[in-house]
């Protein structure tokens, strides 16, 4: 275990072996899984360093921000400079990269990837194993099946990245993928397994591959109901 003396950790609770990096602030009532890293520099701050170490890295990092009341799992690592909101999940083995914002009660699913300068609104639910790129802008209440992959990168490997938007509550379902750009509007619904080229507009459903127009949210919602009920 290593805690940073410039760390503030009251009333928190460790389960086990963790790491805490700089200046970091996690708010009471939260909890640290077994193994869990907080604070983790950056690498352009650490490839040129030699004898890497926790306390090197220690006296490097920026720390992070976490809020009241969030449980990390095990085996998660947060880098330096995120900012977590209160409440705030995640499955274990998950990875928050530097400078992504996090708000209030949003989970993140298990081994999922939120990969830097990621905006992520409040009441989120990342499901396992998605994968957020930087750049990406997510809204409030917004629902991500498992699996979902979000790009940033329109011609592969190029030196320019644009990122992902997504509306409030939005919903984008398992193994759908989001191609750089491309912007899903308020109360949307990307359909599991679409490949989204261009914009979906508010309150549309999309399918297919590439994903086309299919229904509206208000017939969505209908057919919903009527399988919940079983008709």
């Amino acid at each position: 275990m290593y805690l940073s003396k410039k760390a503030v950790l009251s009333g928190v609770s460790i389960e086990g072996d963790v790491t805490v990096l700089g200046p970091t602030c996690i708010g009471r009532g939260s909890t640290l899984g077994m193994y869990s890293v907080v604070g983790y520099p950056s690498f352009s701050k650490i490839k040129g360093i030699r004898g890497r170490n926790s306390q090197t890295y220690d006296e490097i990092s920026e720390g992070a921000i976490i809020g009241e009341s969030t449980f990390i799992r095990s085996h998660s690592i947060i880098y330096e400079r995120a900012k977590i909101g209160r409440g705030v999940q995640t499955g274990h083995a998950v990875l928050i990269r530097e400078d992504t914002e996090i708000g209030d009660y949003t989970v993140v699913g298990t081994h999922s990837i939120i990969d830097g300068r990621v905006k992520i609104g409040e009441n989120v639910s990342i499901q396992s194993g998605s994968y957020i790129p930087p750049e990406s802008i997510i809204g409030n209440r917004v629902f991500l099946a498992p699996f979902v992959v979000i790009t940033n990168d329109k011609y592969p490997a190029s030196k320019r990245l644009l990122g992902v938007t997504i509306e409030d509550d939005a919903v984008i379902g398992a193994n759908s993928v989001l191609i750089s750009g491309v912007k899903i509007g308020e109360k949307a619904v990307v359909a599991s397994g679409a490949v989204v080229t261009k914009d979906v507009p508010p309150g549309k459903v999309v399918l297919g591959v590439p994903a086309r127009i299919v229904m509206n949210r208000v017939e969505y919602e209908r057919k919903k109901r009527a399988y919940e009920s079983g008709i």
